[in-house]
């Protein structure tokens, strides 16, 4: 689509006065340091570049982004076919990894001046001073095991939103990429669901199978998130996509919907915009945000936070009132974090 200079400039004017937040990325690939060279995934993926990410970031003027390792990232083989688990954990390696990850994560954080985003104030002072909050995620519960104590240690580390499963079928359910094994939730991720609710750690169900959403929504008392994707269409049937059915059931309760700039289904920024505006149609201003997926997405129509005043640009570009932008930008997600939290005086 093409944006006037104008249009273009208000999207700009526009995150100067609101709040945003990318609600799943991975930005320089920073869950790919401290890996030995040659390591599976850097052959894969390539060296992290975390020097570049920081300057899109604040090009972009991005005031908050749900950092997300990859609890499962020694497991994973990226084939033609797409990303798969070639095997399972050997004893103690899940939890090994995912401390390697947070470790980095923070030094990350720390040696970018990224600011912390333990709260929604963290995130609201981050923005009025032209910074981004870091917000930890772990995509994959696995490395919580059966240990229900490492849900609040997590929080404890930093962690405010977890992807329960990713791609190896772990603990707590099934799998959108692969055939089931349960059926849906297991009684452990019954259990796991319970703790993170306690803590104050967002649930997000990314990858999850509707059977594994319907089995959460009977549990969580707090409001959950499906972080990174995008309604089906008769032209669009990845296994990631989701129907209206399962989108709803999410946000019934208060949840949202990550907005997904993807290759599935979408083969420009217009298509994009597109997929958001189905989404606002489907579930209502109130539960839609966005998850680009940034630096490990799969043939991305958003390729830098350079360009992410494009997206209030194009929704004002549309006839979205500002108030409705603003919530879609950033403010529908500080009030599901704000929810997580009430448990918390963080």
């Amino acid at each position: 689509m093409t944006l006037s200079y104008e249009q273009r400039a208000a999207g700009v004017a526009f995150l100067q006065r609101h709040a945003s937040a990318d609600i799943h990325c991975h930005p320089g690939r920073f869950f790919l340091s401290g890996l030995p060279p040659g390591a599976p995934a850097i052959r894969a993926l390539g060296e992290p570049f975390e020097e570049r990410a920081i300057s899109e970031l604040q090009a972009g003027n991005v005031s908050a982004g749900l950092f997300a390792a990859v609890s499962d990232l020694r497991l994973l083989e990226v084939t033609p076919a797409g990303i798969h688990s070639n095997r399972d954990f050997e004893a103690g390696e899940a939890l090994a990894d995912y401390q390697r990850q947070l470790a980095e994560l923070k030094a990350f954080a720390e040696k970018r001046g990224l600011a912390k985003g333990l709260s929604t104030a963290d995130v609201d002072q981050a923005h009025r001073h032209h910074q981004t909050a870091a917000v930890f995620a772990i995509e994959g519960g696995d490395f919580i095991e059966d240990r229900l104590d490492r849900v609040h240690a997590a929080f404890a580390e930093g962690v405010r939103a977890i992807t329960i499963v990713h791609y190896h079928v772990n603990q707590i359910g099934d799998i959108q990429t692969q055939s089931p094994v349960y059926g849906g939730l297991t009684p452990l991720g019954k259990s796991i669901v319970g703790e993170l609710n306690r803590a104050g750690i967002i649930i997000d169900l990314a990858h999850a199978t509707f059977e594994v959403a319907r089995g959460v929504m009977e549990i969580s008392t707090k409001p959950v998130m499906i972080s990174h994707s995008n309604l089906a269409t008769p032209t669009a049937n990845h296994p990631r996509l989701i129907s209206a059915e399962h989108a709803k059931l999410v946000t019934a309760t208060g949840g949202i919907i990550g907005a997904w700039p993807s290759g599935f289904g979408q083969a420009s920024f217009a298509d994009f915009i597109d997929s958001i505006q189905r989404l606002l149609d489907t579930v209502g201003i109130d539960h839609v945000a966005i998850g680009t997926d940034m630096d490990a997405n799969y043939k991305p129509v958003l390729r830098s936070y350079r360009d992410w005043s494009l997206i209030p640009a194009a929704l004002l570009a549309r006839g979205m009132h500002e108030a409705e932008v603003a919530k879609v930008l950033g403010a529908n997600f500080v009030r599901v974090f704000g929810a997580n939290l009430t448990r918390s005086s963080t």
